[in-house]
C-alpha cells in the first residue's frame, strides 16, 4: 500500500481531482478543502494580503495505482507549471478496518 500526499493551489483542485477519478473506481480518497501555509517563499494564507489557499487529497492506493496517479499529476502540472502542485508517495501501512 502507498499513501498520496497531494499539496495544490485551489485554483487548480478541479483538474487534478478529474485526472485522478479518470483513474476509475478503484482510486478512492479523501479531500482537506483547505489548507494554508507557505513553500518556496509563497505564502497562501486566505487572507487579503495573502489570498491564495491550498487544498490536501490523501490517498492509499496500490504501487501500480501510485504510479498511475504520478502520471496523471504530471499532466496537470505541464499544464499549470506555476500553481504549485507538489505530489508525494510514501509507504501506507496497513489499513484496519476495512477489507
Amino acid at each position: 500500500m502507498i499513501r498520496i500526499e497531494l499539496i495544490a493551489n485551489r485554483s487548480v483542485q478541479r483538474d487534478l481531482i478529474e485526472a485522478l477519478e479518470s483513474l476509475g473506481e478503484g482510486f478512492s480518497y479523501t479531500l482537506l478543502p483547505l489548507a494554508h501555509g507557505r513553500a518556496r517563499g509563497r505564502y497562501r494564507l486566505g487572507t487579503a494580503t495573502w489570498p491564495e489557499e491550498n487544498f490536501v487529497l490523501l490517498a492509499y492506493v496500490s504501487p501500480e495505482l501510485a504510479r498511475e496517479a504520478a502520471d496523471k499529476v504530471r499532466g496537470v502540472i505541464k499544464k499549470f507549471p506555476q500553481e504549485g502542485i507538489a505530489f508525494f508517495t510514501l509507504p501506507g501501512g496497513e489499513a484496519l478496518g476495512e477489507e
